[in-house]
């Protein structure tokens, strides 16, 4: 639910109503026309509401039932909710963002099942099964905003071309667990999981194929499936006679099959891949100085193969022929630690780790331009191999609970985010990462109140240029924005208060282009909660101050495209009651 209080006198008003008028303005001269193929609802122009606005009002409700019987026992859940639009702090519709991912004015549901049972011999079996659906109701189409008048984009009344975006994601899983097997802990996994997304669409030049539309002006969307099936076995105990080290012996599986095609005219953009993945393990923990020390380190054997059939790539990379292959990759992976407790509550460690993970195949893969490529031997598909440190401090002792680590992180051969062409590609380079975190929590004198704070700051450089010097800055579709959080928390008796501020701190990157600077912002977040005998009700405000931000994304990726020029939500109230019977 949104509230809007024309009243309230906010820093920035002059320039919000500014952007205001402007917006009005544009309307006025007839730009609610004909947008991404939907025609829009000619109607009186909006006006800034001073109160709920029945657009922006959306519902969820959920339950979840228990049950317990001997060694049985089971949980049921369901969950419905629809959202409406979503208005910023000036009032406006948010621009709906249906190719990248939108979940204002959509529907969705989901449906939940856990069943356990106890054998005679001391072990848990336990049966997961979830499906999540949603899907968009496609009534407003995006109306661009005006980067050099810093208006951003909104959305009108109108019809959305082509299938709503939407998305479905299954599971099963089963597990058993046994802690008393033969002096250690047994534990048996696996998993089913299946997702169907179909994305919004648009008149893109990766899209266009002259064979089909010669006008360029085709549309289309794309949609990704995917079916994964994994599992993991392992045990764990105490080594006979040496009670300080545990060891833990397993083995990962992971069978991923994935595509991509276009939905409007049945076009293959990304083939179907077929990956494994074989990872045996093992790990063990020391304990020296009756605990003042702890060791740990392990080993890890990855395997992995990928296998892709002949396909050709899309008109707009040059519709080249790919000859398919099964590359495949295998590393041993090491990993060490250490941690100090010298007194009780205080603990300094110390971690590294090398990391193992495929790059996104399917970008790399629809991305091919040149001819004569055989997957087999095409670079790209090198795995990306980080070595990851990290130092840190902790502190949890009587009122005050403490941290501060840093870590950096390399890759010689890492994955970005370029974009070309209007579509995400992949880009190999090096890259280094580093950051720092530090929260606090403290138990006041006062009763019933807690103060809190935390700080991340995260720096990225790569070598866009290929130089050899890793000194670019990582840009914003890579690297998050450093940030404060800072929170207030109260409780007595049935009443529960809380406020909380988020700070986004500005960001420069060092390229050419100021354009791609991150102002920063401060939003403000409070939530009250009182139970009674018939449940718990509660109201929750987000933005408490209705402050009008561009988003992170939008002030630092695509920064000459009015399209993605999104401003970010305004004060959001949600009134909810939960109870128990």
């Amino acid at each position: 639910v949104h509230v809007h209080h024309t009243a309230r006198r906010p820093l920035g008003l002059q320039r919000r109503q500014q952007r205001e008028l402007d917006l009005r303005a544009r309307l006025r001269r007839g730009d609610r026309r004909r947008l991404c193929g939907g025609d829009a609802e000619e109607r009186p122009e909006r006006q800034v509401p001073d109160g709920f606005d029945g657009e922006g009002i959306g519902a969820k409700s959920g339950a979840l039932l228990g049950y317990r019987d001997g060694p049985l026992d089971a949980s049921f859940g369901a969950t419905l909710e629809r959202r409406g639009a979503f208005f910023d702090g000036a009032g406006n519709r948010i621009g709906v963002d249906g190719t990248q991912g939108e979940i204002q004015d959509s529907d969705s549901w989901s449906l939940f099942a856990r069943l356990g049972y106890e054998l005679p011999t001391g072990a848990r079996l336990e049966l997961v099964a979830n499906r999540f659906e949603l899907e968009g109701n496609a009534n407003y189409v995006l109306l661009p905003g005006d980067r050099s008048t810093d208006i951003p984009a909104t959305s009108v009344r109108g019809v959305t071309p082509g299938d709503p975006p939407s998305n479905t994601a299954q599971l099963l899983s089963a597990s058993l667990t046994d802690t008393d097997l033969g002096g250690g802990t047994f534990v048996l996994q696996g998993f089913y999981s299946q997702t169907s997304d179909v994305f919004g669409g648009g008149v893109f030049g990766t899209f266009q194929d002259p064979a089909i539309d010669p006008s360029g002006t085709l549309f289309d969307q794309s949609a990704n499936r995917s079916r994964k099936l994994g599992g993991k076995v392992s045990y764990e105990r105490a080594v006979p006679g040496f009670d300080d080290l545990t060891l833990t012996a397993g083995f990962d599986a992971l069978f991923d099959r994935t595509e991509q095609s276009l939905v409007q005219t049945d076009r293959v953009w990304v083939p179907r891949s077929d990956f494994r993945s074989l990872a045996p393990f093992l790990q063990g923990n020391l304990a020296l100085a009756d605990g003042v020390v702890r060791l740990a380190g392990g080993l890890r054997y990855e395997n992995v193969e990928l296998s892709v059939d002949d396909f050709r790539t899309l008109a707009s990379y040059g519709a080249v022929e790919v000859e398919g292959g099964s590359p495949s990759f295998e590393d041993v992976l090491w990993n060490a630690g250490v941690i100090v407790e010298p007194v009780n509550g205080l603990r300094a460690y110390g971690s590294y780790a090398e990391g193992f993970t495929i790059a996104d195949v399917g970008r790399i893969l629809r991305g091919i331009t040149q001819p004569g490529v055989d997957v087999d031997d095409f670079l790209s598909l090198e795995p990306v191999v980080s070595n990851n440190r990290e130092l840190g401090l902790e502190w949890n002792r009587g009122a005050l609970q403490a941290s501060a680590s840093y870590f950096w992180s390399s890759s010689d051969f890492g994955s970005l985010l370029v974009l070309r062409n209007d579509v995400f590609e992949v880009e190999r380079q090096p890259i280094k990462i580093e950051g720092f975190e530090a929260s606090v929590n403290w138990k006041t004198p006062v009763p019933g109140l807690s103060l809190s704070g935390g700080y991340a700051d995260l720096a990225g450089r790569t070598d866009g240029d290929g130089d050899g010097s890793v000194d670019e800055d990582l840009d914003g579709a890579n690297i998050s924005p450093d940030r404060i959080n800072l929170a207030a928390d109260y409780a007595t008796g049935p009443l529960s208060l809380s406020a909380q501020a988020r700070f986004y701190l500005s960001r420069e990157f060092n390229d050419a282009a100021t354009a791609t600077d991150f102002e920063g912002y401060t939003l403000l977040d409070a939530f009250i909660a009182y139970r009674t005998d018939i449940g718990e009700f509660a109201l929750a405000a987000s933005n408490l101050t209705d402050e009008f931000y561009v988003t992170y994304d939008s002030d630092t990726v695509r920064v000459t495209d009015n399209s993605r020029f999104f401003s970010g939500r305004g004060r959001t109230f949600t009134l909810s009651w939960r109870g128990a019977f």
